[in-house]
């Protein structure tokens, strides 16, 4: 179905996989079409995760220059927009998604591995938004990248443009762990095996709240959780899960 990636299904896991080594899994309009396609149709899928992950030396160099240089200035945010919509769907399908980053993740690849959910990286992994010291700085990349790393972080990774290593990037909170590439794999399965674990409704619910909340001012972030919380209480998945709490069993999901 796609030209520029591969979609695969294995139990509850789809597994997206940007498929362009020869450009360095660079995003292209048509690229990011075909990733915001695959993500829509797995969030429409009773699939428990996501990964996204990158063939070839790296993880992605973010936009493809050849076709942002071909672009006027209404053609360069229409695809803007779509690499935006493309991120927000990340965060809006149900599905946990977890990215799995081997070499570079620059610009907007860093910021595609910053709109998941979770990250877990290879000791050869590279983070960068090198708009700083070129002439495009990293204006919409910045954005995910800041609420992962804080102000002063993302500012020296923005205008510098220098890469952090991967240790680097999970001391600052822009991916999860660090493992031996050849660990990669098996990490990223676990992480997700724990993050998919429990009521599939339940999680659905817990992952949109937490995204409605997150950079809210305290007052209006407890305003989103508290009712959230109290509503989800009825739902079958936490009568279920509190039922076997108190009588000492092992759940069964309704969902």
């Amino acid at each position: 179905m796609y030209q520029h990636i591969l979609v695969d299904r294995t139990d509850d896991t789809v597994r997206i996989t940007m498929n362009r080594p020869s450009r360095r899994n660079a995003l292209s309009a048509d690229h990011l079409a075909e990733l915001l396609d695959a993500f829509q149709q797995a969030g429409e899928s009773d699939a428990t995760g996501v990964v996204v992950g990158g063939a070839g030396p790296v993880f992605s160099a973010g936009h493809d220059f050849a076709d942002v240089a071909a672009r006027d200035q209404v053609g360069v945010r229409d695809l803007l927009r779509l690499c935006t919509e493309v991120m927000r769907t990340i965060q809006d399908i149900p599905q946990i998604v977890i990215a799995r980053v081997h070499g570079l993740a620059t610009a907007a690849g860093c910021q595609l591995v910053a709109s998941c959910d979770l990250a877990v990286a290879a000791r050869s992994a590279g983070f960068a938004l090198p708009g700083g010291k070129g002439g495009w700085f990293c204006h919409t990349p910045a954005v995910p990248v800041a609420r992962a790393v804080g102000r002063k972080r993302l500012m020296e990774l923005a205008l510098t443009g220098d890469p952090i290593d991967a240790a680097t990037a999970a001391d600052w909170g822009l991916v999860n762990r660090v493992v031996p590439d050849a660990d990669l794999d098996a990490a990223v399965d676990e992480l997700l095996r724990r993050a998919t674990r429990g009521s599939r409704a339940s999680k659905a619910l817990g992952k949109r709240t937490l995204y409605a909340q997150l950079d809210r001012p305290e007052d209006d972030a407890y305003d989103i959780a508290l009712d959230v919380m109290a509503e989800a209480a009825q739902l079958p998945g936490a009568k279920e899960g509190m039922a076997a709490f108190l009588e000492k069993r092992a759940p069964v999901w309704p969902d």
